[in-house]
């Protein structure tokens, strides 16, 4: 039964991380860019690695898996994170049609 749910996992990871990189190449600009990297290929990741570890069995291999996909999950957003102020920063433009620039706002406007 776990290989089946690992199978499944894994099937949804690729999926994931199969959207995620249509999104690299779709989205207008880097800060888009880099949620679709952050949110779909961090998940797409970590439910592969967590399939992996469950259709590999209790072992070493399961518990690299399972290792990566923490590591993954804690510094993947921290990544885009800095690399999203790091384009701002250098004077990266957003999007023409975007909607609200939270980092030009000055602290404690724009809290409803």
């Amino acid at each position: 039964m776990s290989d089946v749910i690992g199978y499944i996992l894994i099937a949804v990871g690729v999926l994931f991380n199969i959207f995620g990189c249509i999104g690299l190449v779709r989205f207008p600009d880097v800060y888009n860019r880099l949620q679709a990297a952050t949110k779909c290929v961090t998940l797409g990741t970590v439910l592969l690695l967590v399939g992996v570890g469950l259709v590999s069995g209790i072992g070493p291999m399961s518990a690299k898996a399972i290792i990566c996909a923490v590591f993954v999950l804690i510094t993947s957003p921290t990544a885009a994170h800095a690399i999203a102020k790091g384009a701002y920063a250098s004077g990266v433009k957003l999007w023409e049609k975007t909607v609200v620039d939270k980092y030009a706002q000055p602290c404690g406007e724009g809290k409803a």
